[in-house]
């Protein structure tokens, strides 16, 4: 039997090329295998979502949801105060997320949507999951070191240090074996193939009763926020799906460009020109260069104007659908306690599971 400590997370640019070397292939997989894996993805229940939300990860959660994987959408709302005191504005942070979910295709007959505080069991399995990860680990652990950077603060909290392992217990929680993400959440998955490892190997004989789960990346390029910075809920340069035409519209038209008057794209030297071209270019199929190639020297605002065309008739179907079911308030929590009712049903049987392996099974 092991030692909980006897292994490190390894050479992250080892893993980092592994994984981009493995995403293409996975995602063949998935679409032609589905049902040999079951995914776990979610929100941080910080707010309404936004297009870089869509682009980046829900568009395809639909895709891959209609090839048949079994997808677990966590509403991670004790992940949203790691870094916030305030809880006023979670429930209707869920409201909205629910809503979007409904509105972009994620249909709840076929994709499981639940409430991270509303599963005990789940939150359970992070003691014992605690106890095989170091602080040391937990320290070193590149995403939770930027967040604290990022939050300026001179201390942080038990529960932001220790986040990487509730992801763990969200993923483990399920069997869940793939998890959907950028390159920032390979450090996250890394961790929690190190604790299913620890676990397997002191639990259950070296058995796989913890699968190892893979980080799937993205297709999607990156959008930046309307100011160039980072697309963000809290930072009003995202375009949220909710957002009516004329909002749409505002927000571009206050887009960040530069003073040269030609269109072209030029992702290192014009990132925010690039990243409207992006945009443009996601909502229409074709390609940045065509579209810069087509505005010229009429500059950025036919881009910006034309753009806000595109977006605003990309998303009008979803908007759409948004209010129509935003009519009925009973249906999303109607949803969310289904989902949670399965939730709970899984977590509850990986925690018996789990404790028997343990001998912590007493009566």
């Amino acid at each position: 039997m092991s030692e909980p400590f006897d292994s490190t997370l390894g050479d992250e640019t080892e893993s980092l090329k592994k994984c981009i070397a493995r995403s293409p292939f996975l995602w063949e997989e998935l679409k032609n295998q589905s049902s040999k894996f079951r995914i776990l993805t979610g929100e941080r229940t910080t707010g309404a979502l936004h297009i870089g939300h869509y682009f980046g990860s829900l568009k395809s959660r639909v895709t891959l949801q209609n090839w048949g994987v079994d997808l677990f959408l966590i509403l991670a709302d004790y992940q949203a105060i790691t870094d916030r005191n305030s809880t006023e504005k979670l429930k209707q942070s869920i409201y909205d997320i629910i809503l979007d979910y409904l509105a972009v295709g994620i249909q709840p007959e076929k994709s499981t949507i639940f409430c991270h505080s509303m599963v005990p069991a789940l939150n359970q399995l992070l003691l014992p999951f605690l106890s095989v990860v170091s602080m040391g680990e937990l320290q070193r652990n590149p995403t939770v070191k930027e967040e604290i950077a990022l939050s300026g603060a001179k201390s942080v909290s038990g529960l932001m240090m220790t986040y990487p392992v509730h992801q763990a217990a969200d993923i483990l929680y399920c069997r869940g074996n793939v998890v959907p993400g950028g390159k920032d959440q390979l450090p996250h998955v890394e961790i929690t193939r190190l604790i299913a490892r620890r676990m397997n190997n002191l639990y259950f004989d070296g058995e796989k009763f913890f699968p190892e789960p893979e980080l799937l990346l993205s297709e999607a390029p990156l959008l930046l926020g309307t100011d160039g910075r980072k697309m963000g809920k809290s930072l009003n340069n995202a375009i949220s799906l909710k957002m009516t035409s004329d909002e749409t519209a505002q927000l571009i038209k206050r887009a960040k460009t530069d003073s040269e008057i030609n269109i072209n794209y030029d992702p290192i030297n014009r990132p925010e020109v690039a990243n409207l071209l992006r945009l443009y270019a996601l909502c229409t199929g074709k390609t940045p260069e065509v579209i810069a190639a087509k505005i010229g020297s009429q500059g950025s605002s036919l881009l910006k104007k034309n753009l806000t065309e595109v977006v605003n008739e990309y998303f009008r179907p979803i908007r759409e659908r948004r209010n129509k079911f935003a009519e009925d308030k009973a249906i999303v929590w109607e949803v969310l306690r289904d989902g949670n009712l399965k939730a709970n049903e899984i977590a509850n049987r990986t925690l018996n599971d789990l404790r028997s392996a343990m001998h912590m099974q007493y009566y």
